[in-house]
């Protein structure tokens, strides 16, 4: 797959106009950052074809009640957040359009994200010790994965990383919040009550289309990684965890061999639950009390390209690195 002519189809097919901007100088100024001094190489920071906020953030969400949306089929995907008590979900036709949504549950600011080149759904707090910060897309990419950036003092943050790789904030971690890369369906049986992002969001976009099915449908990457694994294809879709500073990645497709919908593994010494729901291509994990960890549901290679040294869970219960 031709890198150019791939990122214009998709700029297209999200129906923006902007790639005819002019790129970033091949130096350490890319979209008016300056990663001269970032946590990562600046040559594995890439353009990812639109400018800064040239994939709108969402500021003022508005949301809809389960009973009144009509755009959304059971096997469609969402983000759900269930937070202080309130459930909301995300659809995916919308965030893949989008990729930010600034938010509030009870008062309290989250951002919703989501990378389409990496299948990685996250949600932040985003009230912690630096104040209230909101987010914007920054049109960078580093790992193939979206460069979030915060409005407050414009350092730039990887998503899956959960850091700050440059500016002010260097350094920095954001917490993440659970969230589920789930179906309608099953989010929807969790939480009848859950409220809906509209498609009244500010902007005019095709929500119906999906601007991301041919890199879908390909083996191909469209952005360089900085490490490689062939144990599963690219783009298999596994549930991946950080616990205590270690990684473990379970694939589907193991998830899939074992057969269990719910199943005791251990990480770190400690017990955990494992539920997987084949049926809605979905898993996530529970501690000792029954509380949801934060974890990812990521294509194969993002997750190893962040996490070289990830454990893998493997049907036999046999846990292996690489």
């Amino acid at each position: 797959m031709d890198n150019s002519s791939s990122i214009l189809r998709v700029v297209m097919a999200l129906g923006l106009s902007v790639f005819a901007a002019a790129a970033p100088r091949a130096d350490d100024i890319k979209n008016g950052f300056d990663v001269s001094d970032a946590l990562v190489p600046s040559g594995e920071i890439f353009w990812g074809g639109v400018p800064r906020d040239g994939i709108p953030a969402i500021d003022n969400p508005k949301f809809e009640s389960p009973d009144k949306v009509k755009f959304l089929r059971d096997w469609d995907r969402v983000l759900g957040v269930f937070h202080k008590g309130i459930a909301k979900a995300y659809p995916i036709k919308i965030m893949e359009k989008h990729e930010v949504v600034n938010d509030k549950f009870d008062g309290q600011a989250v951002t919703v994200t989501y990378c389409p080149l990496c299948f990685s759904g996250m949600t932040f707090d985003t009230q912690g010790k630096y104040g209230h910060l909101s987010f914007g897309v920054s049109g960078l990419l580093y790992n193939s994965d979206v460069l979030l950036y915060d409005r407050q003092t414009g350092s730039l943050w990887s998503q899956i990383r959960t850091q700050a790789i440059s500016g002010q904030l260097k350094g920095a971690r954001i917490a993440p919040i659970p969230t589920a890369h789930t179906t309608w369906r099953e989010w929807r049986v969790r939480y009848p009550q859950s409220e809906v992002l509209s498609f009244d969001t500010g902007f005019r976009r095709r929500y119906g289309d999906n601007a991301y099915a041919e890199y879908q449908r390909s083996r191909d990457l469209m952005f360089p990684v900085t490490n490689r694994s062939s144990r599963y294809p690219k783009k298999s879709k596994v549930l991946g965890i950080v616990v205590d500073g270690l990684s473990k990645a379970y694939p589907f497709k193991e998830l899939r061999d074992h057969g269990s919908s719910t199943f005791i593994d251990t990480i770190n010494g400690k017990p955990y639950t494992i539920h997987w729901s084949e049926e809605d291509e979905y898993a996530r994990i529970v501690n000792a009390d029954d509380d949801e960890l934060p974890s990812v549901i990521v294509y194969w290679f993002a997750w190893f390209t962040f996490h070289p040294e990830t454990l893998v869970f493997e049907d036999r219960s046999s846990d292996q690195t690489r």
